[in-house]
């Protein structure tokens, strides 16, 4: 006889892979990808980098660990790790000259095959857009194309703070940002590719969620991903299919 729980658990299962194979589609089928950037486009996370070259690396590292694990909110967290590093204009500029973002690898390959396909690519980030537009042009993705956080600093180039109208400040704020563009574009299929909290929570509005741990696993995104993949080769092969 069967076990009580074997017909649940197969229904489980099946539809499990019914929600894969439905997520994998729309991929396929996809008008605007969105991508997360750090430790998603890039190998590292821009603001750990910033807090190393500023001398304060350890004290910001594990409140970047918290804040992608969904642990406290990504304002309070930015504000904090923000409060620590106080860097100026010059040190963000010798960032970038020095120690220039590294591309995950495939994500060039990627983006170049959705650019063919006329799909419209977005990077979507809780990092800072100095950096973040160092790597859209790395990729020939638009200015326009992207969203993330604005440091702000005094004449003299003294930190200043962050521009908190920005929306990819707030928990919650790529899902804000991925509306607009539906509303603005009138995209009827919309992913987000990411390995945080904050890339998990976008969809919806998204219309699906690829959860990507080619750089770091935080088990959280895992767990809750229909589609998680540690290489942008598995997206890349995807698409080949259509």
């Amino acid at each position: 006889m069967l076990k009580p729980w074997t017909v649940p658990y197969q229904r489980f299962s099946n539809h499990i892979m019914t929600t894969l194979s439905q997520t994998k589609e729309i991929f396929r089928r996809a008008d605007a990808v969105c991508f997360d950037v750090d430790s998603t486009v890039i190998r590292e996370e821009g603001i750990d980098e910033l807090a190393k070259f500023c001398g304060v690396g350890d004290a910001v590292t594990e409140m970047t660990r918290k804040a992608m694990g969904g642990s406290v909110t990504f304002k309070t967290a930015l504000t904090e790790r923000l409060s620590i590093i106080r860097c100026s204009r010059e040190q963000v500029n010798k960032l970038i000259t020095d120690h220039p973002p590294q591309l995950t690898a495939g994500i060039k390959e990627l983006v170049d095959t959705l650019h063919q396909r006329n799909v419209k690519v977005f990077l979507v980030s809780g990092g800072f857009r100095c950096i973040v537009e160092h790597v859209s042009t790395q990729l020939n993705i638009p200015l326009h194309h992207v969203y993330a956080n604005r440091l702000k600093f005094y004449f003299n180039g003294e930190f200043a703070g962050f521009d908190e109208t920005q929306p990819t400040s707030e928990s919650n704020g790529k899902g804000k940002v991925i509306s607009m563009l539906k509303e603005k574009h009138g995209f009827k299929n919309v992913v987000m590719i990411g390995d945080g909290a904050t890339d998990l929570e976008a969809c919806p509005p998204a219309n699906a969620f690829i959860g990507f741990g080619g750089n770091v696993v935080r088990q959280q995104v895992k767990e809750r991903s229909l589609w998680y993949v540690t290489s942008f080769r598995e997206l890349l092969k995807e698409l080949e299919k259509i």
